[in-house]
């Protein structure tokens, strides 16, 4: 007889958690301030022009709004049932703080390197046998994907970065397929991250659908290595995301958060279509990246400034990019939208 899921609540759980989310915003927002100041000593001069920006600035106050929505949507799916509260690392003060002191450290190294416009440091030690887009420094993080140190720091690096709301806003994916999957036996159902990194989001969907077979794929050797031992229940392969080493409609669901902006336009394609070809039908698509130019006028200014910033060369293409229509060329339809700060979440079901 199948078993569904039983729907649970997690009010008193939720308030408890909202709190947290706010001190752990806090916590990651002095991170961030901490590198900017260390950041701000480099005597290094630039070698690259100044952003000019053309678009307005937020009005006062919108901004930190937008980001308490992202934890006030979180608490309410935990309200609601969708899935247990995440610790973020909250239970691992130890490692936190680790990763803290580790990004510090290398702020003014990046803080130079940015001011030089190293981005490509990495692509004389990475093997030819990687992409070419893949072999330089995203971020002008030290190390590219290809260090244990750049995998040690990668979460910390991106929750300083967005104020600690990066979980909450990259969970609009996972909202968007425990809505769709709410009715559903979970067991068996075998759900494939993308890009998995070192594994913050599959530790999500191991804590929404644990009965589900997941899997993680990632190019980066030290980066699955960080995933693996963090979540040894799940399964593993090094592959990249334009060619998949899975079966025709052999996936019941497959993730991505924050891949897309990272990939040329032509390889957005590839993997578009490489999604469509692994998924069942009736299979979903759960997506989570960046907002694009459009979704939300105020932030224009931070999406012309983000890859003028960063070291982010196809982000521009990324911004004007048509995503119903990538992903509906590949037979995926659109199923469902949501965005928080940020970041906004889109579902895709393959058509039966």
């Amino acid at each position: 007889m199948s078993e569904k899921p039983t729907p649970r609540a997690f009010a008193g759980d939720a308030r408890a958690y909202a709190v947290g989310a706010a001190v752990k915003g806090v916590w990651w927002s002095a991170a961030r301030a901490a590198a900017g100041a260390l950041s701000r000593r480099v005597k290094e001069e630039s070698r690259r022009a100044p952003f000019q920006p053309s678009a307005e600035p937020p009005p006062p106050g919108f901004f930190r709004r937008a980001w308490l929505e992202a934890f006030e949507k979180d608490a309410a799916d935990v309200a609601a049932g969708l899935y247990p509260p995440m610790d973020g690392g909250a239970g691992k003060p130890i490692q936190t703080f680790r990763q803290a002191a580790s990004v510090l450290a290398d702020a003014r190294i990046v803080e130079v390197r940015r001011r030089r416009g190293d981005a490509t440091e990495v692509r004389e030690e990475a093997p030819a046998t990687y992409p070419a887009y893949y072999r330089q420094n995203f971020h002008y993080q030290s190390g590219g994907w290809f260090t244990p140190q750049s995998a040690l720091r990668y979460e910390a690096q991106v929750e300083a970065l967005f104020g600690g709301a990066a979980g909450a806003m990259r969970r609009r994916a996972l909202s968007l397929l425990a809505k769709a999957w709410r009715e559903r036996d979970h067991r068996g159902l075998k759900v494939l991250d993308l890009a998995c990194g070192t594994g913050a989001f599959l530790g999500d969907l191991a804590a929404a659908f644990p009965r589900a077979r997941l899997m993680g794929a990632d190019l980066s050797p030290p980066y699955l290595d960080t995933a693996r031992r963090a979540f040894p229940g799940a399964a593993f392969v090094q592959a990249k995301a334009e060619q998949l080493p899975f079966a025709d409609a052999s996936l019941d669901a497959v993730s991505a958060v924050y891949l897309f902006h990272e990939l040329p336009p032509k390889v957005r394609q590839t993997v578009a279509a490489e999604i469509g070809r692994v998924l069942k039908p009736g299979g979903l698509f759960a997506f989570a990246d960046s907002i694009q130019a459009g979704d939300e006028p105020k932030f224009a200014r931070l999406i012309e400034a983000f890859p003028a910033n960063f070291h982010e060369p196809f982000y521009a293409s990324y911004a004007a990019c048509d995503l119903p229509a990538l992903f509906g060329e590949a037979g995926l339809e659109a199923a469902g939208a949501d965005q928080a700060f940020l970041t906004k979440a889109l579902l895709f079901e393959k058509a039966g």
